[in-house]
């Protein structure tokens, strides 16, 4: 690069939750690329450094308003959850990172043992001066299992769900527990069924807002289906041909569900 070439950003600009991003001649959408950024950095927020995103250096920062716009515009705010649809899986992968990253910032300046402002000491640590402790972002592990009886799958439906689809079982890790012990409590508590032969799937960043999502295959072992009100409002085993609705292609649960069902698990 010479030297008077400006180094381009991608910038990830958050505001409540929403994204900004900008269409491209062709109609697509994208995350702003450029030397500046894309909208005036407020006063009092720390533009970050998350990494690279196709090989340029990735930039996140929070606005206090949302910029206006919408899909007849060049540039619009769009739920990050919802960017999945419209972005490329890179961008909305490092904007989950981004996401993240902010929630902390906004979360973490001041130390809860002395009151004391914190004081950023690199990407992903910031320091109290007084008393020396040192803060990293909260990631809150949960742990999700699709449970296999048979030829069937249970599907449930949660209260919490944005929608009437069915998915899987899941629930967040409590101190002192084994992933595999989580998993069995939660399907305990949710459904009143014992399960065996747990095996790993896998894990997803879940940045809604700081999680990550611990994938588990089990199979039934015994009793009937009893939900947990307060939790649940649907549950019950699908064969392959009488499936609900089942959760978008963005998560696990999904990957999950469709490993199922193409026989791979």
């Amino acid at each position: 690069m010479e030297q008077d070439e400006k180094e381009i950003f991608g910038w990830f600009v958050f505001n409540s939750g929403q994204l900004l991003i900008v269409k491209d001649s062709e109609g697509k959408y994208h995350i702003p690329y450029g030397q500046e950024p894309p909208v005036t950095v407020p006063v009092g927020s720390t533009v970050h450094t998350i990494g690279e995103i196709y090989g340029h250096t990735a930039k996140a920062y929070a606005i206090y308003s949302p910029v206006p716009g919408n899909e007849d515009s060049e540039m619009m705010m769009k739920d990050l959850r919802a960017s999945y649809d419209v972005l490329p899986f890179e961008e909305y992968y490092r904007a989950g990172k981004a996401s993240q990253i902010l929630n902390w910032d906004k979360n973490s300046r001041y130390c809860p043992m002395c009151g004391v402002p914190t004081v950023q000491v690199s990407p992903i640590a910031k320091r109290c001066p007084e008393c020396r402790q040192e803060f990293y972002p909260r990631i809150s592990p949960a742990v999700i299992v699709l449970i296999k009886k048979e030829d069937k799958v249970l599907l449930v439906h949660a209260k919490n769900f944005r929608g009437q689809y069915k998915g899987l079982v899941a629930g967040f890790l409590e101190a002192g527990e084994t992933l595999e012990e989580c998993i069995r409590r939660e399907v305990m508590e949710e459904t009143e069924l014992t399960i065996k032969n747990l095996r790993y799937f896998g894990s997803q960043p879940w940045p809604y807002p700081s999680g990550i999502m611990i994938g588990f295959i089990a199979d039934y072992e015994s009793g009937t289906i009893k939900l947990q009100d307060e939790e649940l409002s649907a549950g019950e085993f699908y064969s392959r041909d009488n499936m609900p609705e089942i959760p978008k292609k963005l998560s696990i649960a999904r990957q999950m569900i469709d490993a199922w069902l193409e026989g791979k698990v």
